[in-house]
């Protein structure tokens, strides 16, 4: 096991995986740009290095300067935790060039798995549907061709986006020169990849994912699915386990298949397949994250298996201690996002309690919330044995929660529990389409 980790990542993630750490008996170094001298990652963790300024291409994306950190500190592994360099497979060959272990796959997996194009290709060949779809677009006229054969509406994703970013709907060809410039220029800016493919828009359908661990010594598990219809601009708001509209045969059938699947690849580490689930009960494979995703506090919950922990058990070569059939559901967990809808200081701060209520979160009184990085503030986590008694739980936590100086989504966050369409579960993507 590791005596010493750098984590690559600010916010309530790094204050995640240092709690993790420090239950381990591992010493954390972080990381931090100019802006976050001040932040409560830094100030949990043993040891911390400023890596440049506020702009994350020159402190959290510079990869050099993290390398350099985690070698001054002496740490053996580095945890990059979601966004920034998580995906990164040069950041990941780095880390091993420099004899880093780094928490995710390999550099080759996540080269391969990163290709949306191919791992559509892989899993198809697995037995998982993928959405009709085509290779990668290099001209306008090529994406001409490919929706005529798709048939409109279509979707134009970038070949490296996530995070909702470099996504346009076109509903018809009037729209697609536009639609496929800006989804290229987006992903070039985002990603450095203005490679883009297009989809057939499946519509109505539901947001669901599959949670994978998966072993060097070919041990794969799932622990369930998470609906993660609730969405603004391809932005996830809410998200819960188990689905309400996934049925526990259906539930145990498409697990098995997922499972199949990630042994087939050859797959270690935590993983998220990513579908659309539409009105007759149709999965299609979309993506799969080949990382920690913000919503793994859900399965948490619901499963009581840290994914931290066995994140990094993997990366040092332990096996998992437990199989698909010790994996047990416990009732229903919701998970909503708190968002900073603009910059602020957070003044006056109260966080709800109580048997089964978790909020990540790396706030505390007097913090700044600057502009640089994303908005999200905080996850507000419930678990209780029914999906009525979690909805319940959720809008007293919500009520509770307090968060002065920064306008915030909380009470939104309550309009969208409270309404009739998320609390009798029948919801889908459109869910914004109606009232709130």
């Amino acid at each position: 096991m590791f005596s010493k980790i750098l984590i690559a990542n600010r916010g309530e993630i790094a204050v995640r995986i240092i709690r993790a750490c420090k239950e381990m008996g591992i010493s954390t170094v972080a990381i931090y740009s100019e802006a976050d001298a001040e932040a409560l990652h830094v100030a949990l963790a043993d040891e911390s290095y400023c890596v440049g300024k506020a702009n994350a291409a020159d402190s959290y994306l510079n990869e050099e300067r993290i390398i350099c950190a985690a070698l001054a500190a002496g740490a053996q592994a580095i945890h990059p935790g979601y966004g920034f360099l998580s995906e990164n497979a040069h950041f990941a060959e780095l880390c091993r060039n420099n004899w880093l272990v780094f928490i995710g796959p390999s550099p080759e997996s996540m080269k391969e798995l990163g290709d949306k194009e191919r791992i559509k290709r892989l899993m198809s060949d697995a037995g998982l549907a993928v959405i009709p779809g085509s290779e990668v677009l290099a001209t306008l006229q090529d994406a001409r061709r490919a929706a005529e054969k798709i048939g409109y509406p279509v979707m134009l994703k970038a070949r490296s986006g996530g995070g909702g970013r470099g996504i346009r709907l076109v509903k018809d060809e009037t729209e697609l020169e536009s639609a496929y410039f800006s989804a290229s220029s987006e992903g070039t800016a985002a990603f450095g990849d203005g490679a883009v493919y297009m989809e057939k828009y499946i519509n109505p359908a539901r947001h669901i994912e599959l949670q994978i661990l998966a072993d060097e010594a070919g041990n794969v598990v799932c622990l369930g699915e998470r609906d993660c219809s609730v969405q603004r601009h391809n932005q996830k708001l809410i998200e819960e386990s188990p689905s309400p509209a996934v049925d526990e045969k259906t539930r145990a059938a498409f697990m098995e298949r997922a499972v199949y699947a990630v042994k087939k690849i050859g797959y270690v580490g935590a993983g998220t397949l990513e579908f659309l689930y539409d009105k007759t009960g149709n999965f299609y494979f979309m993506e799969m994250n080949v990382r920690l995703q913000v919503e793994h506090t859900v399965t948490e919950m619901l499963t009581g298996i840290d994914l931290v922990k066995w994140q990094i058990r993997v990366a040092a070569g332990m096996p998992l201690n437990f199989r698909q059939n010790d994996i047990i559901l416990n009732g229903s967990s919701i998970e909503c996002r708190i968002n900073a809808l603009s910059p602020g200081k957070v003044g006056f701060l109260h966080i709800p309690g109580g048997p089964k209520v978790r909020f990540d979160t790396y706030l505390t009184s007097g913090v700044a919330i600057t502009p640089y990085y994303d908005s999200l503030l905080g996850k507000l986590i419930v678990n209780a044995g029914t999906r009525e008694e979690a909805l319940r739980k959720m809008k007293a936590a919500l009520c509770e929660l307090v968060i002065e100086g920064v306008p915030n989504n909380i009470e939104e966050q309550l309009g969208i529990i409270g309404s009739e369409k998320f609390m009798t579960g029948r919801y889908d993507l459109d869910f914004f389409k109606s009232e709130v």
